[in-house]
C-alpha cells in the first residue's frame, strides 16, 4: 500500500538520523523563547540584528495594517501592487545602488523566478556546488543546461564557461553560503563573467543588513576605491536578491538590476507574475526596518564581537569551526547521529542548536550551525561556550 511505502521511507529516514521534525516556538522570535512549554537560549535563528521583534517594526506593522489592511488581495499586475510596495522597492534599489528592483514573496520564489525568466533551452546556468537548494530548483525548473562547479573553484568555472559557446550564460551562486558561513569571491566572479559574456546572480540572503557599508549586502563589503562611486558592484552584469526575513526582521525578497532585467521579471517571471502579492503592510514594517538597517552600525559592531567570541572560545574543542568570519559558525562533527545526539544534549541544558544533515550538506559533514544574532548577550555567547566544552569533556 502506498502509505505502507512512506512510513518504510520514513522509517529509514530515522534510522539514518535524517529525520526531520517541527517544534512549535510559544514566544516571538529572540534568543529567549520558550519551545513546549519549555525556555531555551536560541542560537539558530536567521534574526541577525534582532528586528523581528523590534517595537518600531511591530508599530510600523500595526499602522501599515490599520492604513492598508490585512491583505494584498491579489498579484501584483492586477490590482494588487499598492503603494507601500512601490515606495519599498524605489528604496531597495537605492540602498544596494542599483537602477531598480522587485518585490517577491519569498528568497525561494525569487530564485525560481528569476532563473527561470532569463535562462531557458539554448541557455547555460553554471552554479556553485554547494548553492542553497532554490538555487539548484530553480536552475532545474528553467530548462537551460547545468554546469556545476567545485565551491569556489575559479578555475574550473573558467573551463566551463570558455566550453560554453552559445547562448546566454548566468552564473548563480550565494554570497554567504547558508550552510557554510563562508564568502563567495564575487568579484572575481564579476571578472570571469566579463571575460566570458555572462550575468552573475547574486544571492545575498544571508549577507543583506549584516555586511557591507550601512549594511547594504555583499556588493558593498569591501570600500570602492576613491573616485569610483560604488565600484564593481554597480556592474550591470550583477542581477542582486536579497531576503527579507532575516535581517530585515519581516519577510520576503527583492531582487534589484538593471530597468530592463526588472521589465523582463514582470513579465516572464512566472512566481512573480501568478502570486498575489505580500500584504502592503509587511511593505511598511519593511521600511522601518531599511532605516534601522541603514543606522544599525552599532548592532553589526555588537554582532562582529560576538563572533570573535565565539570562535576564541570554541577554538579548541576536538569538533572544529568551519572557517566563517559571518553571524553562521558552523560546528562540524561529521557523524549524523552525534550530531543529533549533541544538539539533543544542548537542548537538555536549555540551549537550542540546529543539527544539520545531509542532503543538506554533504554526506559526512554534519554540523551544529550556530548562528549569532545582535540581540544576543556576551554571556549568551559564555553559556553555549561553556556548555560545549563540558560536552566535550564527557564525549
Amino acid at each position: 500500500m502506498i502509505f505502507q511505502q512512506l512510513e518504510h521511507d520514513l522509517d529509514e529516514r530515522a534510522a539514518r538520523g535524517l529525520l526531520r521534525q517541527r517544534r512549535t516556538l510559544e514566544t516571538p522570535q529572540s534568543p529567549h523563547i520558550i519551545v513546549d512549554s519549555k525556555p531555551y537560549l536560541a542560537f539558530c535563528s536567521n534574526d541577525y540584528l534582532g528586528l523581528a521583534n523590534h517595537p518600531q517594526l511591530i508599530a510600523a506593522l500595526q499602522q501599515g495594517a490599520q492604513e492598508w489592511g490585512a491583505g494584498a488581495g491579489a498579484a501584483h499586475l492586477v490590482s494588487g501592487h499598492f503603494a507601500p510596495h512601490q515606495q519599498l522597492e524605489d528604496r531597495l534599489a537605492a540602498f544596494v545602488g542599483k537602477p531598480a528592483a522587485l518585490l517577491f514573496s519569498t528568497g525561494y520564489m525569487a530564485n525560481l523566478g528569476v532563473v527561470q525568466a532569463l535562462a531557458g533551452k539554448g541557455d547555460t546556468v553554471f552554479a556553485d556546488k554547494i548553492n542553497h537548494a532554490s538555487l539548484n530548483d530553480a536552475m532545474l525548473l528553467s530548462r537551460a543546461a547545468v554546469k556545476r562547479y567545485r565551491h569556489a573553484d575559479l578555475a574550473q568555472l573558467a573551463q566551463l564557461l570558455a566550453q560554453t559557446k552559445n547562448g546566454r550564460k548566468l552564473v548563480i551562486t550565494d554570497a554567504v553560503f547558508s550552510m557554510d558561513g563562508d564568502l563567495a569571491l564575487l568579484r572575481e566572479l564579476l571578472d570571469l563573467c566579463e571575460r566570458f559574456d555572462a550575468w552573475l546572480y547574486v544571492d545575498d540572503a544571508h549577507g543583506f543588513g549584516v555586511l557591507g557599508q550601512q549594511g547594504r549586502g555583499s556588493l558593498f563589503q569591501a570600500p570602492p576605491p576613491k573616485g569610483e562611486g560604488l565600484g564593481w558592484g554597480s556592474s550591470p552584469r550583477i542581477i542582486y536578491m536579497a531576503t527579507l526575513g532575516k535581517a530585515a526582521g519581516v519577510s520576503g525578497a527583492f531582487v534589484a538590476a538593471e530597468q530592463a532585467v526588472i521589465d523582463t521579471l514582470v513579465n516572464h517571471a512566472n512566481s512573480y507574475v501568478y502570486t498575489t502579492a505580500a500584504p502592503p503592510a509587511l511593505a511598511a514594517a519593511l521600511l522601518q526596518s531599511l532605516q534601522l538597517i541603514e543606522q544599525g552600525d552599532a548592532l553589526r559592531a555588537h554582532l562582529h564581537d560576538l563572533i570573535v567570541q565565539l570562535r576564541n572560545g570554541l577554538s579548541d574543542l576536538p569538533w572544529p569551526l568551519m572557517p566563517s568570519e559571518t553571524a553562521i559558525q558552523p560546528l562540524l562533527i561529521g557523524d549524523n547521529r552525534q550530531a543529533l545526539a549533541l544538539s539533543e544534549a544542548l537542548r537538555a541544558r536549555g540551549i537550542w542548536v540546529a543539527a544539520i544533515r545531509p542532503p543538506t550538506v554533504p554526506q559526512g559533514t554534519a554540523r551544529l550551525r550556530i548562528t549569532l544574532s545582535a540581540a544576543h548577550s556576551a554571556a549568551d555567547a559564555e553559556r553555549l561556550i561553556g556548555a560545549l566544552h563540558e560536552l566535550a569533556q564527557e564525549s
